[in-house]
Parts: structure tokens; sequence; C-alpha cells
């Protein structure tokens, strides 16, 4: 490599090759002043860029890392997210299944003739404290804390109450097993057509009163008794005696204790005799079609004595405790606030116990 002479003030670097092989021809190349000035920018700006990639490249490294990290620890959050909404979701199920044993065990109070519990766990509610507004589950996290609150106060409350029904049954086994409980008709085979209270009548169409519940169900169904009880009557009232109960055809009737008594209508069979002790889950009759029915269906009836003495229709769906009646909340609600029949049928026969009124106010 030599520099040109210049020529008219101009120069030029001769670069010339010669191979090891002299056989092959030397190659030159002449670079003048412009260019040797381009070249050497270009190999400044190209040293320039690896030591910029040098000094920056444990950044780029550290960031690149840094985002991975950080998309971990989004798909992490999003992955607690779901098991959170999913732990607030079993919450919500058990406090509708708390609430649900409480208005069983509300029922079991008033069938029992018990005041109701007092709500438990009260100044334990205003200890719910609220989730860091900044994380975007904190609504989630407050509200699955309000749920873990309340389901420890229903709890709470049950637990209590069921401590009060055991002891009550415990000091008064003879009251458990004369309190009307459960339903007359077994399994799943039979249909509500007919509820306690208001209706309109089906033969005459005329607003009554109706004292207790039609249950449908195919002739010959099995009838059984709810409580154990003693038969005051059997079969079928005579027309000339009460135009009323000879509606309801084939009739059992069952004193239950002091407090309750049980009637089955409209039965095809009578399979008791007046006089008869029974006990609950006794056969008494079948389902049938006789006295004022439109279909084969049996009518419950549940008559309570109040202070006077007198038996009172009482809605018999709140005493049947082994079947879930739908919108049950709403009849413990009817029966605690419903005010009592003021027109009812007195009853045909009296209890067996002198003293006590039978009949309607």
């Amino acid at each position: 490599m030599k520099p040109v002479k210049p020529e008219a003030g101009r120069w030029s670097l001769e670069i010339q090759i010669h191979p090891g092989d002299i056989r092959k021809r030397v190659r030159y190349f002449f670079l003048s002043r412009r260019h040797l000035v381009l070249w050497s920018i270009v190999a400044l700006l190209y040293l320039a860029g690896i030591a910029l990639a040098a000094a920056v490249a444990p950044g780029v490294v550290s960031g690149l890392l840094n985002r991975r990290e950080y998309r971990g620890l989004i798909a992490e959050r999003r992955l607690q997210g779901e098991r959170l909404q999913a732990l607030v979701g079993r919450l919500e199920d058990l406090d509708r299944h708390a609430q649900g044993l409480g208005q069983r065990m509300e029922v079991a109070f008033l069938v029992y003739g018990l005041q109701p519990a007092p709500a438990r766990g009260n100044a334990a509610r205003s200890k719910v404290v609220a989730a860091d507004a900044e994380s975007i589950y904190g609504d989630t996290i407050t509200e699955g804390r309000r749920l873990q609150m309340r389901v420890r106060e229903r709890l709470q409350t049950l637990d209590g109450s069921l401590g009060e029904v055991h002891a009550f049954e415990a000091e008064n086994p003879e009251r458990v097993r004369t309190t009307p409980s459960v339903c007359p008709l077994r399994g799943s085979e039979f249909v509500l057509v007919g509820s306690f209270g208001r209706r309109r009548s089906p033969f005459t169409h005329q607003l009554e009163d109706h004292s207790g519940a039609d249950l449908a169900a195919p002739v010959g169904t099995p009838v059984h008794a709810t409580a154990d009880g003693v038969v005051l009557f059997a079969g079928q009232v005579p027309l000339a005696r009460s135009a009323g109960w000879w509606r309801y055809g084939n009739l059992v009737i069952v004193e239950n204790g002091d407090d309750f008594i049980t009637l089955f209508g409209h039965d095809e069979r009578v399979t008791v005799r007046p006089g008869q002790r029974v006990k609950r889950g006794d056969l008494l009759a079948t389902v049938g079609n006789t006295g004022w029915a439109t279909s084969p269906h049996l009518h419950y009836e549940i008559r309570r004595r109040d202070a006077g003495g007198v038996y009172r229709p009482i809605d018999p769906l709140i005493y049947i405790l082994d079947y879930h009646w739908p919108n049950e909340d709403r009849l413990l609600v009817a029966a605690r606030a419903a005010p009592p029949l003021a027109d009812f049928e007195p009853l045909p026969v009296g209890p067996k116990t002198k003293g006590r009124k039978a009949g309607a106010s």
C-alpha cells in the first residue's frame, strides 16, 4: 500500500494486493481522499455502535427478563383471581344453604310452639375490613369477607337453635310423638293442587276459606298417620248430620295428644276404626275420589288448640318437615303473620279429653 503522487493538488491512496501464487495477477485499489474520509466515518460509526450496544446490552437483557417476569406475574394474578372468584362462589352457596337451614329451623320452632331464636354474632358484622382499594380484586375480597362473617353468624345461630330443639325434644318426648311433622303421602308421587287459605271453590266458583291442603295422587295411594294419636272418626259423615263434612267423603280424624287433630278426607278405603291407637307412619286409608272431589286427591288438615281451647285450622304444609316446598320462606312468613281463618267448619266429633272446645268461634 503506497500513496500515489497527487496531480494538480489531488492525491489518492493505492492499495496493492499480491497473491501468494506469483502466477496470479496483482490487484490494485485506488482510494481518493473523499473515499478515505467516508470509510473512516463508517468505521467510526460502526465502532461507536458496537460500544453503545455493549453499554446498553445488560439493560436490554434485564428489561427482557423483567418483561417476561411481569407477564408471568400477570398470568399468576389472573389465576389467583379466578380462584378467588370460585371461593366467593362457594361462600355464596354456603350462605344460601345456611339460610335454608335457618328457615327449616324456624319451621321446627313454629311447629313446637317455641319462641324464635335470636340472631347471634351481630357484633362481628362490624369487624369486616374492606380490602385495599388499589387492588382490582378489592371488591371481591371485601364481599368474600362479608360472606364469611355472615355464614359464621348463621352457623352460630343454627348451633344455638339446634341445642334448644334437642333440649325441648329430650324434655317433651310425648309432645314430639304427637306433633304432626311428616307428609301423609310417601315418596314424590303427589302434587299440591290446593293450598291453605282463601281460594275460589271449584264447584261454586265463590271465594271461600280452604282449611287444609289438597295433595293429588293416584287412587289407592297409602295415607299414613303423621303423628301418634287416637282415631276419633273413620267413615263418612251422614249428609243429614253435616253437609259440609259429608262433602269430604270417607274421612279419618285422629286426635294427636292434647294440642293437635289431623284430618284425612276423600279416602277410597279406610283401614282404621274409631278408638284405635295409631303411631306416626301407620296406614290409615288410601287416596280416593269420594265426596266432593274433582279428581283423586287427599284433603289433609291440621287443627291446633289455641289458648281458648278451640281447635283452629293451620297451614299443614308448614308441618310437613320431610318435604321441601317451593317458596318455603313465603310459607313461613305467611304462617307467622297471617290471621287465623275466620270461617271454618266445626269438627264433626269432639276430642275425648273433657273440657275442650272442638268447634269454631
